[in-house]
C-alpha cells in the first residue's frame, strides 16, 4: 500500500517523459481508492532555489542513488498505471519541509 511520503517511480508525458522518482504527497485517505496520485517530481539536476527545490541526499531509506531535489514547483497528478515501483520514503522532518514549501508555493502560507 502506497502512502504519503513514499518515493515512487513514475512515467509522465511530455518533456518529463523518462521514468523518474517522485514523492507521493496525496493524503493516505485517497491513495487506495482514487484512480490518480498527486506527486512532486524529484530531479538530480540541482538548482539554487531553496524555497521550492528541497535538496535530499541519497540513503538506504529513500532509495535515491544521487543527490537530488524535490521539485515543489512540479506538482503533478498521474494515473495509477503510470506509477511503478516503490523506491523508498522520506522521513518526517523532510515531510515538514515539503508541507511548508507546498504551502508557500500554492499561496496557502
Amino acid at each position: 500500500m502506497l502512502k504519503r511520503g513514499n518515493i515512487v517511480s513514475i512515467v509522465v508525458q511530455g518533456g518529463f517523459g523518462k521514468p523518474r522518482p517522485a514523492l507521493l504527497i496525496q493524503s493516505d485517505m485517497f491513495n487506495e481508492a482514487h484512480a490518480t496520485l498527486s506527486v512532486l517530481l524529484i530531479s538530480s539536476e540541482l538548482i539554487d532555489a531553496p524555497l521550492f527545490r528541497l535538496s535530499i541526499e541519497p540513503n538506504q531509506v529513500n532509495g535515491l542513488t544521487q543527490p537530488s531535489q524535490i521539485q515543489v514547483d512540479k506538482v503533478m497528478t498521474v494515473r495509477r498505471d503510470r506509477v511503478g515501483q516503490l523506491i523508498g520514503s522520506v522521513d518526517d522532518a523532510m515531510m515538514v519541509r515539503v508541507n511548508r514549501a507546498l504551502a508557500l508555493w500554492t499561496g496557502l502560507a
